[in-house]
């Protein structure tokens, strides 16, 4: 164990080959993350500059896109900051901050997307009473909630946490998660149970209610006119895309958890790869491509750059 001041430091191992590889993880992981910040911040200045696309669907897009670039910026500055150091270290409480940030924007990324499910089911199944139940302050309520409530969560689990004593000081991954847990010299009864009340609560829940929500619009566009069919696919898909994309990014977080021990490092540094740069990339190129009012403002602006 690194003692400075008092203060408990974690070896992030996860790493391999750094020695040899340093400069080219580098380029690498700076170029993904200038990528990541350039797709989501085009798309969501393009929401908030056309006042046209100033809707619910849209708005609720714009904030899944700035939970992607928030999620980025806590983890990629560190992992450069990392590659140019002899010592790839983090204090134990700020190791705890990266956690609770991260773990924050996930659950806040399910609570989003039933949201926006919740959305295309009024729109749909209830056009006529669209404006009325999905105005202004209903919006308001659901962005400010999709982020409160799983940051109280997550805040409880944090304060667990710190509370623990720890046994070992070196984890497995390249930047904070789960892995903290195997740090316990005991494992806490507390923290597990609290950690499945809390997925329960900001993943399970959820997840129904988009499975419901968009049971529900299949069934009254399939019994429905030809045009109301075509709406529902084409509002539809892209949030069933975000919603599959999602689901596989949080399936590699607890693959890698739970089989940390029994993958090798490099099969391992691969697939935490995979969860932090598909997740936060590939959510402005669908929205971007399959919605067509944002798609017809990004053809725009490549006219505009092209001219000048």
């Amino acid at each position: 164990m690194d003692v400075e001041l008092n203060v408990t430091l974690l070896t992030l191992g996860g790493f391999v080959e750094l020695h040899r590889y340093r400069y080219l993880y580098f380029v690498v992981i700076f170029t993904l993350y200038i990528l990541i910040l350039c797709c989501n911040c085009t798309i969501v200045c393009i929401i908030w500059t056309h006042t046209s696309l100033h809707k619910p669907m849209y708005i609720f897009i714009a904030a899944l896109l700035i939970n992607s670039v928030l999620y980025s910026t806590t983890i990629y500055p560190k992992l450069l900051s990392d590659v140019l150091s002899e010592k790839q270290v983090i204090s134990y409480p700020l190791c705890l901050f990266q956690g609770f940030v991260y773990y924050t924007l996930d659950g806040s990324e399910f609570l989003l997307l039933a949201a926006m499910a919740y959305d295309r089911y009024v729109s749909i199944c209830k056009p006529l009473q669209y404006p009325v139940i999905m105005n202004k302050i209903t919006v308001h309520v659901c962005l400010v909630l999709a982020w409160v409530i799983p940051a109280f969560e997550i805040a409880v689990s944090i304060v667990l946490y710190y509370n623990v004593k720890l046994c070992s000081f070196t984890l497995a991954g390249i930047f904070c998660n789960n892995s903290c847990y195997k740090l316990q010299c005991v494992p806490s009864v507390a923290i597990s149970i609290y950690g499945v009340v809390t997925v329960i609560n900001i993943v399970l829940l959820p997840l129904l209610f988009i499975l419901f929500s968009y049971i529900r619009i299949l069934r009254i566009s399939y019994q429905s006119c030809r045009e109301v069919r075509k709406k529902a696919a084409k509002t539809c898909l892209p949030h069933l895309l975000v919603l599959i994309n999602f689901s596989c990014f949080i399936g590699f977080d607890a693959i890698i958890m739970r089989l940390e021990s029994d993958l090798s490092k490099t099969l391992r540094l691969i697939l935490t790869f995979q969860s932090i740069v598909f997740h936060p990339l590939l959510n402005p190129i669908i929205y971007g491509l399959k919605m067509s009012e944002i798609s017809k403002h990004l053809k725009i602006l490549m006219c505009l750059f092209k001219k000048h």
